[in-house]
């Protein structure tokens, strides 16, 4: 099958870069809703047989205008959904955002023993995102759109995909509607077909001046 995984459009906390990892969540800026109008137009040419998100909304939100289009109903897959912050939750500093994705990028590398502080640990990360993935799976749709979120992304790709080198994903950032194209199943495994870092909708729905903590490259 081919998995499409779509970060979500910006929201307001990616403005102010703050690592908001709850749920609900916030919803889209003005920025964020044309992001996620240009989807269906970004995907005109593809197949979509299902479309998926995770509970937080800005997933939902962002899957809207291609579901109506498509005349899709998106399924809610918990598993999907972005990495808990735990004790760094709201936090705004550049210090707390290495912190962040040092901690899932060493996931990415192996240590999945490590914890995020006051969250989980790359076990339980890697565990609920592979148990999504193969829950998408078995609904048998060979072209498969998955709304999920920045972190989650790039370090489940960068420890599960061939072809994604864990250090080219670490220094590389994934904008809002960025996608990565996957291609393959949970038994036999997965292979990278495509990584878009810009919005889906080209350049003029990028933001390069918002700290945005969850898709931003770790530098040094």
């Amino acid at each position: 099958m081919r998995l499409l995984l779509l970060r979500h459009g910006q929201t307001p906390s990616n403005v102010r870069g703050l690592l908001d990892t709850a749920n609900p969540g916030p919803g889209l800026t003005r920025l964020g809703e044309r992001q996620a109008a240009a989807v269906p137009r970004a995907l005109s040419g593809r197949r979509v047989d299902a479309i998926v998100v995770s509970p937080l909304l800005r997933t939902s939100l962002t899957a809207a205008p291609l579901a109506q289009e498509r005349g899709i109903e998106p399924l809610t897959v918990d598993g999907l959904r972005e990495i808990e912050a735990g004790e760094l939750e709201m936090a705004g500093d550049h210090a707390a955002h290495r912190r962040y994705l040092g901690t899932v990028f060493a996931w990415a590398r192996g240590d999945v023993g490590r914890a995020m502080p006051g969250g989980p640990d790359g076990h339980a990360f890697l565990g609920r995102y592979d148990e999504a993935v193969a829950q998408i799976a078995a609904r048998g749709r060979e072209n498969v759109v998955a709304v999920s979120h920045g972190a989650a992304i790039r370090t489940w790709v960068s420890a599960r995909v061939a072809g994604a080198d864990v250090n080219d994903v670490e220094r590389t950032a994934l904008a809002n509607t960025g996608l990565v194209e996957i291609e393959g199943d949970p038994v036999g495994g997965w292979r990278l077909v495509a990584w878009t870092a810009d919005p889906v909708g080209g350049h003029g729905l990028d933001a390069p001046a918002a700290d945005d903590p969850t898709g931003e490259p770790v530098e040094g």
